[in-house]
């Protein structure tokens, strides 16, 4: 009985063993990794400040704008400083433009208030803000219907030279609010082409420079590749805010000269009007 007790004991202790095995086998395995982990650890902490400078050295962009610039050919610069300038140019001509359209808008609105209560045009003219395109209509229409004379004047009858000088003078103040516009609207339409242009120079020195290597790497290709889209980027963002631009102002010089021709009607009517009192 005590060696089948022995038996029994022997047999429980080899399934416990067979039990326990896979698990002191998960267990090793796990702390292998482990341990060589905290053993690389320090290999690696002392490998970080000596590959510090490698990973600042790829922070930086070989193909953006400033490599463009400083290892770009003259003819990449050339249209680079091109676009840069019309850029300039535009955006100096859309605040001029829009200051010069609110100056007149708010001496439109002046004038309607006080310009017609004056107990002559005399006194209205000299109300008027010395330069102003209101003053420069009025002196314009109150001298041709006081100075109606001359041998090839009296041709023509005093109602219709009021009215010509008039829309002259109306003319004037429009092509002066209007210039600048066709720069706007010149840059708008050409900036595209001379950044396709920068394009195309871009992948033909990347052609090039692959012809050179006799192989397509990516060192010979990226750098002008990357060079040729920052032009067609440029490119576009010259020109779209020109052509909004133009179309912006255009509309708002429509309605303050709307404002400047309502006032030189009125008076061309007071002017009339004035004559027949006189006669």
């Amino acid at each position: 009985m005590f060696s089948r007790f022995s038996a029994l004991i022997a047999t429980l202790a080899v399934a416990a063993s067979l039990v326990a095995a896979p698990a002191f086998a998960q267990s090793d395995a796990a702390s292998a990794p482990a341990a060589a982990e905290q053993t690389a650890a320090p290999a690696v902490a002392d490998a970080a400040p000596a590959d510090a400078p490698k990973a600042r050295e790829a922070s930086d962009n070989p193909y953006g704008l400033k490599a463009m610039l400083e290892h770009g050919d003259m003819v990449s610069k050339t249209v680079l400083a091109l676009m840069v300038i019309m850029s300039a140019g535009s955006w100096f001509i859309m605040f001029t433009k829009l200051w010069d359209q609110h100056k007149l808008g708010n001496e439109a609105k002046n004038v309607r208030v006080s310009f017609f209560k004056k107990a002559t045009l005399a006194e209205g003219v000299k109300s008027l803000p010395e330069g102003s395109a209101f003053r420069y209509i009025a002196q314009t229409a109150v001298e041709a219907g006081e100075h109606h004379e001359g041998a090839l004047t009296e041709n023509i009858d005093r109602n219709t030279w009021v009215t010509m000088n008039v829309d002259r003078a109306v003319s004037d103040v429009n092509a002066k609010m209007g210039s600048g516009l066709g720069f706007l609207a010149t840059v708008g339409s050409t900036s595209p082409f001379i950044g396709l242009f920068g394009t195309v120079w871009g992948i033909l020195q990347a052609l090039t420079a692959i012809g050179v290597a006799g192989q397509a790497s990516i060192d010979k290709v990226a750098g002008p590749v990357g060079e040729a889209l920052i032009m067609t980027a440029i490119g576009l963002a010259v020109a779209v805010p020109a052509v909004l631009g133009y179309n912006w102002l255009l509309n708002r010089n429509k309605a303050v000269m709307g404002q400047v021709r309502a006032f030189a009607g009125d008076l061309h009517g007071v002017l009339m009007g004035s004559r027949q009192i006189k006669r």
